[in-house]
């Protein structure tokens, strides 16, 4: 689901499905193509799971009635059996025979009754079985007496099974609606629940749920949510059930009634062993039909291209503002965030909570937690940028080309662009203040993890951009199954950043045509050599590694020089990260030298109090070490050899190679940038951290000066044209300003 603005104390999930916390009684309905096999026998496996499912849920409190299909189906095959064992060789010869359904049914009710039964008992579950017709439903009493029948069943926790009896139905066709009550066991699940005021009806096929297509086409998707007014002439529908009379048309029809009578409504898998309890806890599994769908479109549910070329009108209007309006922009976001920072503190405290009770990682839950005084920096980060030189529209070159005919290279925002970030809130404000700020529109996905954080983070930013821009500058994806839709808009998207892990890197780069920009790993060096000082290495070391572990810019891997092996600063470095809690890895040598576990493997990033520590040979075995197992990030030397030093780093190919300095000044405030939308190890566009300019692309203008009178510039007229070197370009602007001054101030 994609949004622009949305409730920032729920996420998307939870707002679509927030009625299942209340749900106490449901109906349940299993369709046949889920009870029996491809070849007509009964699929006792997916039927052990579905008792099972419900077991847990009638043990939990939940009132529980059952509607199944099947009898019919399994019938056939059984008549099919007999038909043909009491056949002579004869009538083998035209073994093609039309078997009564009525038939068919009365045989098979008895069989799947006795399947329920068996199963529910070995479960210490009680089971009703409950055949009717619609003729029933007609008879005012008849109906009274079964809902009351109904109601005391559920009382005592037992689980009535309906199922429709065709032995004696009087409808004149299997297909046609005689009464208008109920037509199959969809429409009969519909209706028990609609009787019953049952808080949720699910109804469980041999698909996911209704897609936009054809299920077994490539491009078809799985609609989430139901829209009548959407969806309703945009579907075609295919054949029936493979068995049964329903098929997709009759459980979209069941349904679409029976949410309009307030009952909303589940079509997912019967094929999965646990979609029923997926759906009772809420998960965004199949698709819902609920009576105010309608209603939530018009807040949230946004197509991916549409919310893509929103973002890119909305930045078209942004760059035609006044830099001073732009910049007025930064300032009224940093003042928003000062004055709702209680606001996303109870969100982020939210968000870390839920993440501490759900057993996550700490290095995660470090990286969610906004601390104390980040809002203040970031508000701060945020000023600064407003305060630095305009970046839209610098004249990096100008020539020359002919008399009168001035080219300009300028500098302009590259247009959309989508970042996929995980975990770190503080990402997003830093994210959509450099967008801001370079022009351009802003497409944001965030970790499940942040989603409180993110939402009032993207509510109290978008609520300080301007009208006349428009808050749709920046969107909010909140939800991980719309980025493939998003990976494909490279009509639309001009450049992905994805700050995560290295498989979510990998994942983005295979998925989409749309330029990729970032890192995947932080595996960070410091490299300690023979002369370096003792205080410093101790100090460096420790700042790379303790400082933020959880950063992409931290130290994972200490190595130094063998000749330090048998000195005393060696076992300083390992007792003083040691004390400060730091577990310590070593690599083949370090291990048996120190008595230290070795690591599995040097190419680790551990994002937390923990390090590998390997001894080389010479700066240039670290090089070496850092090109093999490094991930071309962040890289520092420690030595007071400034030969050595030099050595290291014009050696290290890496984004950013430092000389006694720690790897974590590897960030875009302290570059000066104001902030930074990650850091990039690619080695076009951008390196290192990715501040405004990262964020930029260029363009060509033809002028000419105001002195010199309108003339027509064509190929053909240009035959024996040369462009002019760079200093006489230079001295011709300086003359062509001036001309612009004069002509400014009236002569």
């Amino acid at each position: 689901m994609l949004q622009w603005q949305f409730p920032f104390s729920e996420d998307a999930m939870e707002f679509e499905r927030g009625f299942i916390k209340n749900v106490k009684r449901m109906v349940v309905k299993v369709g046949t193509a889920v009870v029996t096999r491809g070849d007509g026998r009964l699929a006792v496996g997916r039927l052990g799971a579905l008792c099972e499912q419900l077991k847990e849920l009638n043990t939990q409190g939940y009132e529980i009635v059952l509607v199944t299909s099947g009898a019919v189906g399994l019938g056939r095959q059984r008549l099919r059996y007999r038909k043909l064992v009491n056949s002579s060789l004869a009538d083998l010869q035209y073994a093609q025979f039309e078997l009564d359904g009525k038939a068919c049914a009365a045989v098979g009710q008895s069989s799947l009754m006795a399947l329920y039964d068996t199963l529910f008992s070995q479960l210490d579950v009680t089971s009703s079985q409950h055949l009717v017709t619609d003729n029933d439903f007609r008879n005012v009493s008849f109906r009274k007496q079964l809902l009351e029948t109904v109601q005391s069943l559920l009382a005592l926790k037992v689980i009535p099974i309906f199922n429709e009896n065709d032995a004696v139905s009087t409808r004149r066709a299997p297909y046609e609606d005689s009464s208008g009550i109920f037509w199959d066991n969809d429409s009969l699940a519909g209706l028990l629940a609609m009787d019953l005021q049952a808080d949720l009806l699910v109804l469980l096929s041999d698909v996911e749920g209704l897609y936009s297509g054809p299920p077994s086409d490539p491009n078809s998707k799985l609609i989430h949510t139901y829209i009548k007014e959407k969806h309703q002439g945009e579907i075609t529908f295919g054949d029936k059930s493979r068995l049964g009379r329903g098929g997709m048309t009759a459980k979209v029809n069941a349904a679409v009634c029976a949410a309009y009578a307030g009952i909303p409504v589940v079509i997912t898998s019967g094929f999965a062993t646990d979609n029923i309890i997926k759906v009772l806890q809420g998960k965004r599994i199949g698709t819902l039909f609920h009576k105010d769908a309608h209603l939530w479109t018009s807040v949230k549910e946004v197509g991916a291209r549409e919310m893509a070329v929103a973002a890119r009108e909305c930045s078209r209007r942004l760059q035609a503002m006044h830099s001073e309006d732009r910049r007025k922009i930064l300032l009224d976001i940093a003042d928003a965030l000062e004055a709702n920072e209680s606001l996303i503190k109870v969100e982020n405290e939210a968000d870390v909570a839920a993440t501490q009770d759900a057993g996550y990682e700490k290095s995660l839950v470090a990286r969610l937690a906004l601390k104390p005084g980040k809002i203040a920096g970031l508000a701060k980060s945020i000023r600064v940028l407003a305060d630095m030189e305009e970046p839209i529209g610098l004249v990096l070159k100008r020539t020359e080309l002919s008399d009168g005919l001035i080219l300009e290279k300028t500098s302009c925002p590259l247009g959309v662009l989508l970042i996929v970030f995980e975990s770190r809130p503080d990402a997003l404000v830093q994210i959509a203040s450099l967008a801001i700020r370079s022009g351009n529109g802003l497409l944001l996905k965030g970790g499940k993890e942040a989603n409180r954080s993110n939402a009032i983070l993207h509510k109290v930013i978008t609520s300080a951009i301007p009208k006349n821009v428009g808050d749709k500058l920046i969107g909010l994806v909140t939800s991980r199954e719309d980025i493939p839709d998003l990976l494909k808009l490279d009509d639309v998207i001009d450049l992905v950043i994805p700050r995560g892990s290295n498989k979510l890197v990998s994942q983005i780069k295979d998925s989409t045509k749309i330029p990729v920009l970032g890192h995947a790993d932080g595996i960070c060096h410091v490299y300690v050599d023979k002369s370096a000082k003792v205080d410093m290495a101790k100090q460096i070391v420790l700042d790379a590694k303790i400082d933020y572990p959880a950063a992409c810019n931290a130290m994972e891997t200490l190595l130094v020089h063998k000749d330090l092996s048998s000195s005393s600063l060696l076992n300083e470095l390992v007792m003083e990260l040691q004390q400060e809690g730091v577990t310590l890895y070593g690599g083949p040598r370090a291990s048996s030298l120190l008595n230290l576990p070795e690591a599995r493997s040097f190419h680790h990033e551990y994002n937390s109090m923990a390090c590998t520590i390997e001894i080389v040979d010479d700066v240039q075995a670290a090089i070496d070490h850092i090109h093999k197992h490094g991930s071309s990030h962040t890289d520092c030397i420690v030595t007071e050899n400034h030969e050595v030093a030099e050595i290291f780093l014009h050696g290290v190919d890496s984004a950013a190679v430092f000389h006694n300095a720690s790897t974590r000044f590897c960030d875009g405030a302290r570059f000066g940038l104001g902030a930074e939308v990650g850091i990039s190890t690619s080695r076009i566009h951008a390196r290192g951290p990715v501040g405004v300019e990262g964020l930029l692309t260029t363009r060509w203008y033809t002028s000419f000066p105001l002195i010199f009178p309108p003339n027509i510039f064509i190929i053909s007229g240009l035959m024996n044209m040369s462009v002019v070197s760079y200093l006489h370009a230079l001295v011709f602007c300086v003359f062509y300003h001036f001309t612009l001054f004069l002509k400014t101030v009236g002569f």
